[in-house]
């Protein structure tokens, strides 16, 4: 089993690098730089960048980058990929350069999320300074946020991740999008650190690769402020305030230059995976995170 220490960067594609360096420096408050082959950086900690986005025909969620903390660990994982007879692609230089890595994996899960497997994150000790004056996002050991990907083939993608990328479940939803509708899952996952979820799968297909991506900062004034600047620059919201039972991050939903969303939120929980007793809970929030302002007018009309 692959031992994954964190959520290390997502990669994304946009028609408009421009309009993603925008909405990182104006509304998210992190810093951007040009990456090798002509993609952007976005940098909301210590590291050179959390976030890659790359130029494209179309804006969607390209991949995941996991965490693992050595040349061996990534030597063990290769060879339980190869012994599990699990297809895999390594990194060629020009990729591991873009991605500032020593070495990367590629594989793809049964419903086809592209997770990219790497040790030997690159460092320039460059210090984090927000153009909004954000104080600091809370990464460090848990990595950037956490991501939630579509699981169409939700049993075979869920068995994958967890008995060959090694997560495990932190809770689980069932959501019915009608009274009488069969439930839809939607499984939160962490990996080895203390967040609540660094991966949650939906059990229904989505057209840009993602459902929406989180970063946590470390205040709710924080929050509040990044509201005020998605409202100033006209950014659409996916979903209102609120509160989440689960992982207890109150926050809100806004849309990506790359079509999926990004939750902004303030006391996610950490927790101690050895006293942790997963369970299913029945609604999403305490309260708030209307998601019907994200839907266009009369979706939800019979």
């Amino acid at each position: 089993m692959i031992d994954i220490r964190e959520l290390g960067y997502f990669v994304a594609q946009a028609e408009s690098l421009e309009e993603w360096r925008h909405y990182a420096e104006q509304v998210l408050g992190m810093m951007t730089s040009s990456a090798p082959d002509g993609g952007l950086y976005i940098k909301m900690d210590e590291r050179p960048f959390r976030m890659l986005v790359v130029e494209g025909p179309d804006s969607r969620y390209l991949a995941s980058g996991w965490e693992l903390a050595s040349e061996e660990a990534f030597a063990a994982a290769t060879a339980d990929l190869d012994q599990r007879g699990i297809a895999w692609e390594q990194g060629d230089a020009a990729l591991c350069d873009q991605r500032g890595v020593q070495a990367l994996a590629m594989v793809k899960d049964p419903s086809g999320n592209r997770h990219e497997l790497y040790w030997g994150h690159r460092s320039d000790c460059q210090p984090f300074v927000s153009p909004q004056g954000v104080p600091r996002f809370v990464t460090g050991t848990m990595g950037l946020g956490h991501t939630v990907l579509p699981a169409p083939n939700f049993d075979e993608t869920r068995t994958f991740l967890k008995d060959v990328l090694g997560f495990g479940l932190s809770d689980a939803f069932n959501h019915r999008p009608a009274p009488d509708a069969d439930p839809l899952r939607i499984h939160f996952m962490h990996c080895n650190n203390p967040r609540h979820h660094s991966l949650a799968i939906a059990e229904f297909p989505v057209s840009t690769g993602c459902v929406h991506v989180m970063v946590e900062v470390d205040s709710m004034t924080e929050v509040g402020r990044a509201h005020d600047r998605h409202q100033a620059q006209g950014i659409k919201l996916s979903a209102t305030l609120g509160q989440h039972l689960n992982d207890e991050m109150t926050s809100f939903y806004m849309k990506t230059p790359s079509g999926f969303d990004l939750e902004y939120g303030y006391g996610g929980l950490q927790l101690d995976w050895e006293q942790h007793s997963a369970f299913e809970f029945t609604r999403v929030s305490l309260w708030g995170h209307d998601f019907s302002v994200g839907q266009p007018q009369g979706a939800n009309d019979e």
